[in-house]
């Protein structure tokens, strides 16, 4: 059965090494499944007022109702001081309003924290993980994804180069895939 899934990644910046993984590691995920790429950088910052006085951005519109048709949910995260960056954050926020309403409830999630430094983005994982917690998310619990000294990973058209590394990425998307029929509706 073909399952949709959305790919959320945290860094806005070109030459993302962050992208660059999250693409690559749901590529690993079969062939039926299809991953939707779910822009959040131009949503602007949640202020509750808008839902309250039916004024709703139009981006924000568009990204919910994107997000109601994925069957789950990749979010992929570098580290910005010890936590996620703000876009991502702001997804969250707006994904989870009006209250009552939230896209988030139910659909399977694995999270992806990339990083050029040692410890792969250990800090916005774990925010991370709390605030889908949190949503009633079903998050991947084992193995956890953190890439560690990602420039080292990657080569100049930002490929993963390190078989040990796409061996670990391969097996990750495999326990998602079974989260996610765990939770098929």
């Amino acid at each position: 059965m073909t399952k949709t899934i959305g790919l959320l990644i945290g860094s806005l910046r070109k030459g993302s090494f962050t992208r660059a993984v999250a693409e690559q590691t749901a590529a690993l995920l079969p062939s039926d499944y299809i991953v939707k790429d779910i822009e959040i950088g131009d949503l602007p910052l949640y202020n509750q007022d808008f839902d309250d006085e039916n004024q709703v951005p139009t981006e924000w519109q568009r990204f919910r109702d994107e997000m109601k048709d994925v069957d789950a949910v990749i979010f992929a995260t570098p580290e910005y001081n010890r936590s996620v960056p703000a876009v991502l954050k702001n997804a969250l926020d707006v994904g989870s309003r009006p209250y009552g309403q939230s896209i988030w409830d139910k659909k399977p999630a694995i999270i992806l924290s990339v990083s050029p430094g040692a410890i792969g983005g250990f800090g916005a994982n774990h925010h991370l993980r709390q605030s889908l917690t949190f949503l009633n998310m079903p998050i991947v619990q084992q193995p956890e994804v953190y890439i560690s000294n990602v420039t080292n990973l990657l080569d100049d058209q930002l490929k993963i180069t390190n078989e040990g590394t796409l061996k670990f990425l391969k097996s990750s998307m495999d326990t998602f895939v079974d989260l996610i029929q765990r939770f098929e509706k």
